[in-house]
């Protein structure tokens, strides 16, 4: 038995607590991660304020990396001590969608239960009653226990906090432009909203040879860092002029717009712009989740007129045991600066503070590091 330092969410718009859990041993196709770092993602914030239903109690994360410390029956003793990022979205491999390689909507996951594959969950609070674990690794957390196949070694050199982010908001944005869209070379980009996630869709841009990228957010900041990412032009996004930003994208990006728009908030507003700032034969990748029950909308005959498309992009399609690795070398080789996504780091404790900091639109990634 061990102890774990968590994040734990119980109801919809109250502070989390910072508890310390009793943590089984991992069981027969589980291995127990030693954290050392994870992301504060939006989706946190979703589940902490009410916008997406979850079960509590439960861990929050879904964005880490960590050690391994030990396994369970059947899991090769030598993935201890080493560094690992996790995937959100462990694949039952067995499934339809995992039999076609679409690991990233498969749907036999024992994420979508927020616990271990058979079900069951290895975290207690004192009095004996279960915790659960976001998308089955509940990241914030100073000890987990996962599924085999949440986890991904990745090679030596990688930053802990680098890792974590490769486990989530990398992953997603630059899987968006370089698996899901598939960007050519020389294809004109934008990319609306500079969280993490859209200033990865910046990155991914950059790699796929975009000639041209224009970023759109109201925050400053935001916008000089994607600069130093790739970004080419910027839009600022004027709240009270939503056709000036559509027009201001097309302006930008020249020949009546680009040829593909990100959408990396999830805000119904800004999907429609993203479908409307598209030129004939023009791409809406959206990347953003919404609340549960919104509704987006566009004019519908310029958009069939136009052979214009509108594509949906969770996780970026990525296969995490593959893509994981892949995205690690990139940075590794100095082609995804991934390091330049962050922002802050703090302690488990600070994690209300770095929430607000999310409602305001003040951060690109946050993460919480713990201590050996």
């Amino acid at each position: 038995m061990f102890e774990s330092r968590a994040a734990v969410f119980t109801d919809a718009g109250h502070p989390v607590s910072i508890e310390t859990l009793a943590l089984d041993v991992p069981q027969p196709g589980e291995v127990l991660v030693r954290m050392t770092s994870s992301g504060v993602c939006h989706s946190d914030l979703h589940v902490r304020d009410g916008h997406w239903e979850r079960p509590g109690p439960i861990v929050l994360g879904h964005e880490g990396a960590g050690i391994v410390e030990a396994v369970g029956e059947g899991i090769n003793p030598e993935l201890i001590g080493r560094p690992v990022a996790l995937t959100w979205y462990a694949p039952c491999l067995t499934c339809r969608n995992c039999q076609l390689g679409r690991q990233w909507i498969c749907t036999g996951s024992p994420a979508l239960g927020h616990a271990m594959t058979d079900g069951t969950t290895r975290l207690t609070r004192p009095d004996g009653s279960p915790v659960l674990s976001y998308l089955s690794i509940g990241t914030m957390a100073s000890r987990q226990v996962v599924p085999a196949a949440a986890v991904v070694p990745l090679p030596d050199g990688v930053p802990p906090e680098v890792a974590a982010l490769i486990g989530c908001g990398v992953s997603t944005g630059v899987g968006a432009v370089i698996k899901t869209a598939a960007v050519p070379a020389g294809a004109t980009v934008a990319v609306i909203g500079l969280g993490g996630v859209g200033l990865s869709c910046v990155m991914g841009a950059k790699i796929a040879g975009a000639s041209r990228i224009i970023v759109v957010d109201v925050n400053r900041q935001k916008i000089e860092l994607a600069g130093e990412l790739g970004a080419t032009h910027w839009v600022h996004a004027a709240k009270d002029d939503p056709k000036g930003v559509v027009d201001g994208i097309r302006a930008a990006a020249g020949n009546g717009g680009p040829d593909f728009v990100f959408e990396a908030i999830g805000l119904p507003e800004t999907i429609s712009q993203a479908v409307a700032a598209l030129p004939p034969g023009g791409t809406a990748c959206l990347v953003g989740l919404t609340r549960y029950g919104q509704s987006a909308s566009f004019e519908a005959f310029p958009f069939v007129d136009g052979g214009r498309r509108i594509i949906g992009s969770n996780y970026g399609s990525a296969v995490a045991a593959v893509d994981f690795p892949r995205y690690a070398e990139m940075y590794l080789q100095g082609r995804l600066p991934i390091e330049k996504l962050i922002d802050r780091r703090l302690d488990l404790a600070e994690l209300e503070d770095a929430f607000d900091r999310l409602r305001a639109g003040q951060a690109a990634r946050q993460m919480v590091v713990f201590e050996d």
